[in-house]
């Protein structure tokens, strides 16, 4: 599995639904949440959500992303889109 490719597909799916000035870019660097150009609180879980579902998809395991290590850490991994996949990738080899 590729995690920066599965972003960026949920991305894509998450744009479908955004007004073309909400919609979000495919880099490394894309602020998903807290500062510049971010997703708001709604959004961002509706991307947390479809991210979810095709991590279940590609592994057969459900992995949840908003849970009590990903709120407790120093750094958000919704920061950025490396952020997230930093910590997808970790979530991922601790299963």
């Amino acid at each position: 599995m590729n995690t920066l490719e599965l972003i960026f597909a949920s991305i894509d799916e998450l744009n479908l639904d955004l007004e073309e000035n909400e919609k979000i870019t495919k880099t490394e660097e894309t602020n998903l949440f807290g500062s510049g150009d971010s997703l708001d609180s709604l959004a961002l879980i509706n991307l947390i959500t479809i991210i979810e579902e095709k991590i279940e998809e590609e592994t057969g395991e459900y992995i949840s992303l908003a849970d009590e290590k990903a709120m407790s850490l120093d750094e958000s991994p919704f920061k950025t889109v490396t952020t997230l996949k930093n910590y997808i990738n970790s979530l991922i080899n601790d299963n």
